[in-house]
Formats: structure tokens, C-alpha cells, sequence
């Protein structure tokens, strides 16, 4: 059988505001908004990459350690002072790192979601 053509459409996070949530990834990542309705934001970033946020207003976040995360972004960075401060700045909470890790730090969303600041190698 010849795999038919299939291929990544969005990454997507299910949330109780999309419209807040896409302006927090927005502003972290620098894309911007090409599609916002109240179910359904979309971020465009460089070539095809595309982050959406869907509503889902009884979204409750995954308590970590203890209940795992399934998914999280890892999210590529040159300076984590400077990227630590950019997050927290914009509502991210540090859960982890980067005393504990030199080269990666986890934080929360203001929504809750899970995502890391990882160095270049």
C-alpha cells in the first residue's frame, strides 16, 4: 500500500480563552494572529509551522509531576536569562529549572499548559 498524502496542520491547545492565550504565544514566539474567531485562534510562524488554540472552557491542566504531561513545546532559545525573563514577564510560571538544568527550563501558561526553554546547541 502507497501511504497516501498526510502531513502536520496545527498543533493545538485546548483552553479556556483562546484570544489570551494565542497573545501570550504570540508574543513569546513573535508570530502573529491569522485566523481568530471566539473558538479558534490560529499563530503563523516561519514556512508552515502553525500554532492554534481551540476553547475549552472546562479545560483543567495536568498537575506535574504527579499526574504527567502527554504533550508539551519545547521551545528553541540563545540566552535563558534573558528568555527566563521574557516568560515570566509575560505570565509564565517557572515550575523547573534553569538552577536544576543548565540547558533546559520548564514552565506553565497562563493557562496551565507545560512548555520548556531549551538552549541551542
Amino acid at each position: 500500500m502507497t501511504r497516501p498524502a498526510i502531513g502536520m496542520e496545527y498543533t493545538v491547545l485546548d483552553c479556556p480563552d483562546p484570544g489570551a492565550l494565542a497573545a501570550f504565544y504570540g508574543a513569546v514566539l513573535g508570530w502573529g494572529v491569522t485566523r481568530s474567531d471566539d473558538h479558534w485562534v490560529v499563530l503563523q510562524g516561519p514556512g508552515a509551522l502553525r500554532l492554534a488554540f481551540q476553547l475549552a472552557p472546562d479545560f483543567v491542566p495536568a498537575d506535574w509531576p504527579a499526574e504527567g504531561v502527554r504533550v508539551h513545546l519545547d521551545l528553541r532559545i540563545d540566552d535563558m536569562d534573558a528568555s527566563t525573563r521574557w516568560v515570566l514577564g509575560l505570565g509564565a510560571e517557572l515550575v523547573e529549572g534553569p538552577a536544576d538544568h543548565p540547558d533546559f527550563a520548564v514552565f506553565r501558561d497562563p493557562a496551565g499548559h507545560y512548555f520548556c526553554l531549551c538552549l541551542n546547541d
